[in-house]
């Protein structure tokens, strides 16, 4: 593993920190606004495209523009569909780079599931119909996996989808469908064939949010942010090439997740500026909790961020050496999740009974509130997206070749 970039690397991160200087908007460079210190903390750049008006959607527009002249929306994409080609490593310093600068992340599933997987599985009307107007906003996505029945064990989910003629027939329930209010477009997996086991009779479609029959319904965090929801479908309609693959093979179009980008060096940006930020207010004396115990804990926290980055640069490392990461990937995944936790913990400490504020507007609340709201809101991290125990049996098992049982 090389800590230091080569001259090409270099190169690259200079571009893209001029690239960001020119051209990130107005709008998003006021740092309050991205990282979502306002009341209506789910306004991200997808609810600025969808929803948003004048200078926000202005904005995200011209972000989403910028990014796609160089195909930075989608630096994993070959260049032919509107991607960078960028190698692992140069997609690692792009992230880091624009996650320093607090530049929103465009395109979300859309580009970093489903357009991988249209690529490998989508036919060529479906690349041309969606991996376009993807990248340049237009079409914004969820991802409708999980249901009541099925959340870690996928392969259990009941959603139906009866052919009938050139369509298919959807009825049943998504749930913790993320971005489902923003989004006009969703991919989702619907059982095809309920005889076939279960990891069979699994199709992957494309379904247009505002067909009759689809409805979104709210699911508030216990921060009170609207993050994720529930989704229904009675009776909707989708025709029949809006299947991705072949019917009843979808469980294997919907493993074909190729971002590579699984570093979470992100994370590791976000909770290096988080920590700076409570130790200016700690050494400006905005907080008098200077005591010799929370200051080892500070700097525990920042020894843990610093592991972080450099479990992130080993799976970058790898990936550019031609690995893929598994069990490392895994490592990352719980660090990065726990450590997130374990911030806004320390954060909370730091400021005392002023963590009590849960207003970002407050005037009194410290750092906007930011700690207190992680603190509750991120108590899914080490749930979502493989929980932490399915993350530590992968790393026994893969990682240190313990036996199963």
């Amino acid at each position: 593993m090389d800590w230091n970039d080569s001259a090409e690397q270099a190169a690259f991160r200079a571009e893209v920190q001029r690239f960001v200087r020119e051209r990130l908007p107005a709008y998003y460079r006021d740092t309050a606004v991205q990282r979502g210190f306002i009341e209506e903390a789910e306004r991200d750049w997808q609810w600025d495209m969808m929803y948003g008006e004048g200078e926000r959607q202005g904005a995200a527009q011209a972000w989403a523009t910028a990014l796609a002249e160089r195909g930075w929306g989608a630096p994993h994409w070959p260049r032919e569909y509107g991607g960078a080609g960028l190698s692992s490593m140069e997609q690692f310093i792009l992230r880091w780079e624009l996650a320093s600068a607090d530049a929103p992340v465009i395109g979300g599933g859309g580009t970093s599931l489903l357009g991988p997987t249209l690529l490998v599985h989508g036919t060529e009307q479906q690349k041309q119909q969606f991996l376009a107007p993807t990248l340049r906003g237009e079409i914004l996505w969820a991802q409708g996996y999980s249901e009541p029945g099925a959340g870690s064990d996928l392969a259990s989910l009941q959603t139906r989808a009866v052919r009938d003629g050139d369509e298919y027939v959807i009825n049943g329930q998504k749930l913790w469908t993320s971005a489902g209010h923003k989004a006009n477009w969703i991919f989702m997996l619907v059982r095809t064939d309920p005889n076939a086991p279960k990891h069979r009779g699994i199709s992957f479609m494309l379904v247009d949010m505002r067909t009759p029959g689809v409805s979104v319904r709210p699911i508030e965090s216990m921060s009170w942010r609207h993050a994720t929801n529930e989704t229904f479908y009675e009776d909707v309609r989708v025709p029949a090439a809006q299947v991705v693959g072949e019917p009843n093979r979808g469980w294997y179009v919907g493993m074909t997740l190729l971002d590579f980008e699984r570093s979470s060096i992100a994370s590791a940006v976000a909770q290096r500026q988080q920590l700076a930020q409570l130790l200016e207010h700690v050494l400006a004396d905005r907080s008098p909790h200077r005591a010799p115990l929370l200051r080892a804990e500070l700097a525990e926290r920042r020894v843990e961020v610093e592991v972080l980055f450099n479990l992130s640069l080993r799976i970058a490392s790898m990936q550019a050496a031609g690995m893929i990461p598994n069990y490392e990937a895994s490592m990352g995944k719980v660090f990065s999740t726990e450590l997130t936790q374990r911030v806004a913990r320390t954060g909370t400490k730091v400021f005392g009974l002023y963590a009590n504020l849960w207003s970002t507007s407050e005037p009194l609340s410290p750092m906007h509130a930011q700690c207190t709201q992680t603190y509750v809101d991120r108590t899914v991290g080490t749930v979502t997206g493989g929980s932490s125990e399915i993350q530590r049996n992968i790393i026994a098992t893969r990682g240190l070749g313990l036996p199963r049982g």
